[in-house]
């Protein structure tokens, strides 16, 4: 146990160096939301009161991600506290993120399909009630610029997603820890106050 504690103590400062930049960066992010943001994914989906576990929801229909809602045991200690409420944390900052960019990607795709049907004389509607549309090629344009206007935004996404697994994921390494220890402490106390075999 000595050396995964010391083991421990090294990684402490990384990681704060790591939930400080996340912090930040996620400041600056809710700072600079448009106005048009996606409302806060809410889910209608409850899962039984008696339920022991996690449950996964049905998907938001802002980011099309599922939510997890996940299960408070009465005993829960501060280290598992901790993780619950960084996972919780990590899946609405996952939740936000999606659902703000999806609709981003509709309204620029809506206006590059109205720009383009325009530069044709055509309409996005039309009379029998169908929508006018582009082609594959067509729209390969669209996503090509897309893709490459929020290149950034995606890249720096995909750091700040490690980063959180990262925590998680150590995080849950030390719940682990402590609840074998915590098992074999339990049977260690049961073992000392068990009566004495008498000698035959």
């Amino acid at each position: 146990m000595a050396s995964l504690r010391s083991g421990a103590r090294g990684l402490r400062a990384p990681l704060r160096r790591a939930f400080s930049a996340c912090s930040r960066l996620l400041a600056a992010e809710r700072g600079a939301e448009r106005k048009d943001a996606a409302p806060r994914p809410v889910s209608g989906f409850c899962p039984p009161r008696k339920s022991c576990h996690d449950w996964i929801g049905p998907p938001d229909k802002h980011s099309n991600l599922r939510p997890v809602h996940f299960y408070i045991p009465e005993n829960e200690s501060p280290l598992e506290q901790k993780l619950r409420k960084l996972r919780q944390e990590t899946q609405e900052w996952n939740q936000q993120f999606w659902a703000n960019q999806n609709l981003t990607f509709n309204k620029e795709k809506e206006e590059f399909i109205h720009s383009r049907l325009k530069a044709k004389g055509l309409r996005r509607g039309s009379e029998t009630g169908q929508k006018a549309t582009l082609n594959a090629e067509e729209m390969a344009d669209f996503y090509k610029e897309f893709l490459s206007k929020n290149f950034q935004k995606h890249m720096y996404y995909n750091r700040d997603w490690y980063k959180r697994n990262f925590a998680i994921t150590f995080f849950m390494g030390k719940v682990a820890l402590e609840r074998i220890w915590n098992r074999l402490r339990q049977k260690q106390k049961l073992g000392s106050s068990s009566p004495p075999r008498p000698s035959s």
